[in-house]
Formats: structure tokens, C-alpha cells, sequence
């Protein structure tokens, strides 16, 4: 039998993460703070202090770090010696500051982001960042791809907060075109397929806009940022006309607008990472 866990949060992910576990053989226990969760098959179910004092691996998936903290504050003496693997999303100051009040208690931690979604835990596809002053492959059962990213227990939320920022801003994006082409009597269906061509071009997008960082090259070859200006300014107006929010798309006009007004209309978009680090 393999070593026993505990898993802390039966939301979605939590739940997932626990039926991991029962399949890869281990002794799971779990907890979580309302009854109307399921309990998952061939885990046992106990309250927060028997459940951590079960096991010497601790998972805790829940909400935010607030809801940790105010889960794990009051269980500080039984977490004493034991190893708390955190995968709640947040933000990398946050996951410090946790792994800091972690440390002042004597608790060994580990902080992660988990990349894919629930039906992927356990198997080939899914996608976990590790970061903190402990390295561990207690997840191993959640299968996929796992990456240590270093001691630094900020690190997989910064990276995570980097990648969600470029899933739910496309994400918006797509809701966005969407109404703006139902707004002209474009049906979905209709829209998809070229929508679909577009988003082949995002691998191109990053792939460039790293190597443009990275060298510090910013001239806009193919594009510029008055091109793209403009090009944003025709989706502002026919939303307006429309009815439509176009707040999102502003907020990148403007963006854009100033730093074109700040001399930089010739370079291409990654001038605008540098606008923004400036900011």
C-alpha cells in the first residue's frame, strides 16, 4: 500500500484529485467544510482534525487562500511535521506569504498550479507547476506532466496568473466575437470555422513575442502598433453601434494609443509588454 493522504477541498478539482488518489492505491482521507459534497469511492471522510492527523501528506484545494488560511490557522499544531501541498489558485505574493506562515509553524510546503481541467487528473494529459523548499513527487498520482519550478513557492502561481491571463482574456475574446458577429446576423456556425483559424495563429503570436522580449527587439516588421490601433478602433465602433460593451477592447485601444503617442507607433505588439511594465 502506498502512503496515506489527505485531501483538504471536495469542490470539482478536489474531488478529482482524491479519486486520483483511491485508483493509484493510496489511503485517502478527506474533509471538506460543507456535508453536501460527495465523498469519493473508497476514500473515508472525517472531520478536519482527524483528517489531517491521518496522513502525512496533506493536499489542499479549496476556493482561495484566504478560504486555506482560515482553514489551516486552527490546525497548525496537528500540521506540525507534516507536508502541505497547496494547489488552490492564487497569487504568487499570496502562496509566499502561506508558505511563510507554513514555515513559522514548523509545517513543510509545497505550492501548485494545476494547468488542465478536472477530467484530466490522473492520466497522460494533465499538467502540474511545484514550486517551494520542497521538492516531492507525492502527486505522482495525479499522472501527466509535473514541473518543479524551483524554491521560490511563488513561482507556480506566477506562472499560473501568466497563463490564465492568456486563457480567460482569449476566452472574453471569443464570447466578444461572438455577439459582435450575431449583432450582424452571422450564426455561430457560421462563424466558427474561420474563428478556429484564427486561433492557429496564437502559437505564432507567442512563439515571436518571447524571441521580441528576449532580444529586446521591438520594430514592427510585419505589423505596427498604429496598424493595430486602427484595426481595434473599427471593432470599438461597430460594438457601439450595436449596443455592445466594448470595454475590453478599449482598455487595449488605449493601451496601445499611448504608446503609440509615447513614439512607439512603428514597433510591433511586444512593445506593449514593455508599455505595461512601465506603467
Amino acid at each position: 500500500m502506498t502512503e496515506p493522504v489527505t485531501v483538504l477541498g471536495l469542490g470539482p478539482m478536489g474531488h478529482a484529485i482524491a479519486d486520483a488518489f483511491v485508483a493509484a492505491g493510496h489511503q485517502t482521507t478527506v474533509w471538506n467544510r460543507s456535508t453536501t459534497r460527495p465523498t469519493p469511492d473508497g476514500a473515508v471522510r472525517a472531520d478536519l482534525t482527524s483528517a489531517v492527523a491521518a496522513s502525512k501528506i496533506v493536499v489542499v484545494c479549496l476556493l482561495d487562500y484566504d478560504a486555506v488560511r482560515a482553514v489551516l490557522d486552527p490546525i497548525a499544531a496537528t500540521l506540525r511535521g507534516r507536508l502541505v501541498v497547496n494547489v488552490t489558485s492564487g497569487s504568487p505574493d499570496a502562496a509566499r506569504a502561506t508558505a511563510e506562515w507554513a514555515a513559522g509553524h514548523g509545517i513543510d510546503y509545497v505550492d501548485g498550479a494545476i494547468m488542465t481541467p478536472t477530467n484530466t487528473i490522473g492520466t497522460a494529459d494533465a499538467v502540474l507547476l511545484l514550486s517551494g523548499k520542497v521538492e516531492t513527487d507525492a502527486l505522482s498520482a495525479l499522472g501527466g506532466t509535473q514541473t518543479y519550478l524551483g524554491t521560490d513557492p511563488g513561482r507556480a502561481a506566477a506562472y499560473d496568473v501568466a497563463l490564465l491571463d492568456i486563457f480567460w482574456t482569449s476566452v472574453v475574446g471569443v464570447a466578444h466575437a461572438f455577439a459582435l458577429a450575431r449583432s450582424e446576423h452571422i450564426t455561430p456556425s457560421e462563424l466558427a470555422p474561420l474563428a478556429r483559424g484564427i486561433a492557429t495563429l496564437m502559437p505564432i503570436v507567442i512563439d515571436e513575442h518571447g524571441a521580441r522580449l528576449e532580444e529586446g527587439r521591438h520594430g514592427g516588421d510585419y505589423s505596427n502598433l498604429r496598424s493595430a490601433a486602427a484595426g481595434m478602433a473599427h471593432i470599438i465602433h461597430t460594438a457601439r453601434a450595436r449596443g455592445i460593451d466594448a470595454g475590453v477592447m478599449e482598455a487595449a485601444h488605449a493601451l496601445t494609443q499611448g504608446a503609440i503617442d509615447a513614439g512607439h507607433g512603428d514597433d510591433g505588439i511586444s512593445r506593449l509588454t514593455v508599455a505595461l511594465e512601465s506603467a
